[in-house]
């Protein structure tokens, strides 16, 4: 046995906000790991690509649509995951909405609720479904995508602040609970990443260089710097770490 074990061969992975992003880079890595990637998102046509782009690499990738804000479509997930598939191993619940950017005394109820119910109720129920099924199998990992703001709250980003130290906590309360069934829960914290979802921040040059000017290793990331994290928390290779929060942000909040 290799001292540190990353295969995951024969695993399932159910990563939603896969059609494109950190989403995507993880389950792109996790495929060439072993894996078969599910890909979860809201829109069909967008996962079909991906998965498609996976398969001609010579991966396994399932595309089924779920909006993780309506707990029906979740059900519908795992029902058609463990129908199909028989098993969950690992969950990446990266999917996340960010609609209001401004203060937060100004940020309407609406607003607040569509960022919780996906941010937070969305991976909670995911957790829910997934956590169950793992700890039948008596074993699994289950990856929070948090936030270097879950920490340290950014300006005009205080709702999504809000929700991603929700995750955070989300995260120990999950590592406590489903520990001793061998099922293990760990957050990683992406800082500033070139996503479709922060282009508006990377776009505007004044947000920009304040913030860069506070990440020592002076950049953003890219996606694909995420799925390292991802795959040791998904593997054999982090066989004794539950609970953790993993930041990856160039250092930010060290």
């Amino acid at each position: 046995m290799p001292i540190a074990d990353f295969d995951l061969t024969g695993r399932v992975a159910v990563i939603t906000g896969a059609s494109r992003g950190i989403g995507e880079a993880i389950a792109r890595g996790m495929a060439e790991q072993g894996a078969t990637v599910v890909l979860a998102s809201r829109t069909q046509a967008a996962l079909d690509a991906v998965a498609q782009s996976i398969a001609a690499a010579g991966g396994k990738a399932v595309p089924i649509a779920c909006h993780t804000g309506r707990p029906e479509t979740i059900d519908a997930l795992f029902q058609r995951v463990v129908s199909e598939l028989g098993r969950v191993d690992i969950l990446v619940n990266n999917a996340a909405a960010n609609p209001y950017f401004g203060p937060a005394i100004d940020a309407s109820e609406a607003v607040f609720d569509k960022t919780f119910d996906v941010n937070v109720k969305g991976y909670f129920l995911m957790t829910q479904h997934a956590g169950r099924l793992m700890v039948k199998q008596g074993k699994g990992s289950i990856i929070n995508i948090a936030s270097i703001v879950g920490v340290s709250p950014a300006p005009m980003q205080g709702i999504y602040s809000m929700t991603k130290a929700s995750v955070i906590m989300m995260t120990k309360v999950f590592a406590k609970e489903l520990g001793g069934a061998g099922v293990r829960v760990n957050a990683i914290c992406p800082g500033l990443t070139e996503t479709k979802f922060a282009q508006v921040l990377i776009d505007t040059k004044e947000i920009y260089d304040t913030f860069v000017q506070h990440i020592p290793a002076g950049r953003h990331a890219q996606p694909s710097e995420l799925v390292g994290a991802a795959i040791y928390l998904a593997s054999d290779a982090s066989s004794y770490t539950t609970g953790a929060i993993l930041p990856v942000d160039g250092g930010y909040l060290a």
